[in-house]
C-alpha cells in the first residue's frame, strides 16, 4: 500500500528500518536507515534489469534487514508539477506495493542526486568514484529527508 509520510511510523513496529530508494533509468540506490529510523546509511546500486529481477533483490534486503518500510524518491518538477519520471516511479511503487505487505512512501526528491553531487565535488571524488556513489549516496539523501521529517513531527 502506498501511504503518507506520517503515517508510517504507525505501522513500522519496534525494531524495524526503512529503506530508502532513488530510482533511475538504469540504477536503483539503496540507503537503510538504523532500527531507531533516525539515520539513514547508503547500502548498494543495484543494476536495473527487469522489475521482476529488481523486485527480488529488493525483497531480499527486505527480508535480511527487517525492513517496515519503502521510501521512494518521487522527482518532481522544479516547480512541483510531476512530469514522466514520476509517472514511472509511481508505477514502479504500485508494482513493489503489490509485491509486499510493507507500506511505500513516496517522498519529493528535487535535488537530491544535484546536492550529493555537489558534495562529492566539494571532498574532491574523482568522476569514477561519483558515478559509483551518487545513487546510493542520493538514496541516502532522500531517506534522511524523510527520516528529519519524522522526528520533527513526532
Amino acid at each position: 500500500m502506498i501511504i503518507e509520510l506520517d503515517q508510517i511510523k504507525n505501522t513500522i513496529t519496534t525494531g524495524q528500518r526503512l529503506l530508502g530508494l532513488d530510482l533511475g533509468s538504469k540504477t536503483i540506490g539503496v540507503a537503510l536507515s538504523d532500527i531507531m529510523c533516525n539515520i539513514a546509511t547508503p547500502m548498494e546500486i543495484i543494476r536495473r534489469t527487469k522489475f521482476t529481477k529488481d523486485a527480488e533483490r529488493l525483497l531480499t534486503i527486505i527480508s535480511e534487514q527487517n525492513v517496515g518500510g519503502l521510501v521512494l524518491g518521487l522527482p518532481l518538477n522544479m516547480d512541483g508539477t510531476e512530469g514522466p519520471r514520476c509517472q514511472s516511479t509511481r508505477q514502479f511503487a504500485e508494482n513493489m506495493a503489490g509485491k509486499i505487505d510493507i507500506p511505500v512512501v513516496l517522498w519529493d526528491e528535487r535535488l537530491s542526486t544535484v546536492a550529493v553531487t555537489r558534495t562529492l565535488l566539494d571532498a574532491d571524488a574523482s568522476r569514477k568514484r561519483r558515478k559509483e556513489v551518487v545513487d546510493k549516496m542520493a538514496a541516502a539523501y532522500i531517506l534522511q529527508g524523510a527520516l528529519d521529517k519524522m522526528s520533527y513531527s513526532r
